[in-house]
């Protein structure tokens, strides 16, 4: 059950030359499972000298994607190789100033979105508000799972969402489908996305000279602003006490960087999508180990199958190693987690129609 992590060592290292007109900034999108954080891995480790700031949205209380960070500074991180992270807790529009207003040179910016975002705020957000003075929108990547896409895409606006607005569809996992149901794909994208750009991957890797600074034509998006506010309740609101010092109007656009079951994270200002999809996101943790053979049985034989997204840090009984735990549809995968610091058992599942109390409470007959 144990699976080797894939190197992308060999990939050669293009150069990336960033013009100095506003820092560009590319959002990477796809449905859950489909290999946005694998492209972004991918990104961090060839982008040469590039500085790049990852704005991260976690929809749920626990980011599993901390195995990305070496060092924590409440909201902004420092990834292994000098680049920044920063979560989108209070705001779309704060994060990014927090990047802009750092004393060290950030060259380029990644806004990587949950997968049941839908980019289109996100994408507005850079277009319509005080931060297109300051930024440049250069593109929306969409990923897009080839083994597991169908053509209902899951039921989802939002999945549908991000391939009517993305500028760049990836194919990944092609390693896992047919020549035939490739071609299916790309037909069924051509016809969402009217001469789509559609790269095929394997393990999210693609030149990026191919999806980095493209310089992309943002107008048409760009136009969909008036309508987006009037049909948004929360439109916008003042904000004049930031730390930076700056007295600015934006929306917050943090679309699914909240968990539905909790009340206190329940805003007018998150798109009808979440709603309209019924996601949910259940948080688990202990600081007892899972019992491997008890767990192992739950994903088997007990997990539902409206669930579309596990990822964890786990720990087992009897065992030394921890591991990072990744589910996506039917599949999924243990690889160790040699970090130093410890981390207890923690999981959080994403689905849809999922019974919270039932689920947590087989989680914990899985302990030892």
């Amino acid at each position: 059950m144990i699976s080797s992590e894939i190197s992308s060592d060999q990939v050669i290292k293009p150069e990336v030359d960033i013009p100095k007109r506003g820092m560009p900034v590319t959002i990477i999108t796809g449905f859950l499972g489909s290999g946005k954080t694998t492209l972004l891995n991918h990104i961090l480790q060839n982008q040469q000298d590039l500085k790049v700031a990852v704005l991260v949205n976690e929809f749920g209380d626990i980011n599993i994607d901390s195995q990305l960070l070496v060092s924590i500074d409440e909201n902004m991180m420092e990834l292994s190789n000098g680049c920044i992270c920063c979560t989108i807790n209070d705001g779309l529009v704060d994060a990014v100033y927090s990047v802009l207003e750092r004393g060290d040179r950030i060259d380029y910016m990644i806004v990587e979105t949950t997968g049941v975002a839908d980019p289109l705020p996100i994408a507005l957000t850079f277009l319509g508000t005080e931060l297109q003075h300051l930024t440049r929108l250069d593109s929306i990547l969409t990923v897009v799972d080839a083994e597991a896409f169908t053509s209902d895409h899951f039921d989802s606006e939002a999945a549908f969402a991000q391939i009517m607005y993305g500028d760049i569809i990836i194919l990944n996992k092609t390693d896992l489908v047919a020549e035939e149901k490739l071609q299916e794909l790309e037909t069924y994208v051509n016809k969402v996305k009217t001469k789509a750009r559609i790269l095929r991957s394997h393990l999210g890797v693609v030149p990026l000279p191919l999806i980095l600074d493209i310089n992309i034509d943002q107008s048409a998006i760009a136009s969909t602003q008036g309508s987006h506010q009037e049909s948004d309740s929360h439109k916008e609101h003042q904000h004049s006490d930031h730390d930076h010092g700056h007295s600015h109007a934006h929306e917050h656009s943090h679309d699914a960087d909240c968990d539905h079951s909790h009340d206190d994270h329940h805003h007018h200002h998150h798109s009808e999508h979440l709603e309209n999809d019924g996601f949910i996101s259940i948080s688990f943790k202990s600081d007892r180990a899972f019992d491997l053979d008890k767990f192992q049985n739950f994903l088997d034989k007990k997990l539902p199958i409206d669930v579309f997204r596990a990822k964890g840090i786990l720990r087992f009984a009897t065992i030394d190693n921890r591991y990072i735990f990744q589910l996506s549809g039917k599949r999924y995968e243990l690889k160790v987690d040699d970090r130093a610091n410890p981390v207890n058992t923690q999981l959080v599942i994403i689905g849809r129609n999922l019974h919270r109390d039932e689920l947590i409470a087989q989680l914990n007959d899985c302990l030892a």
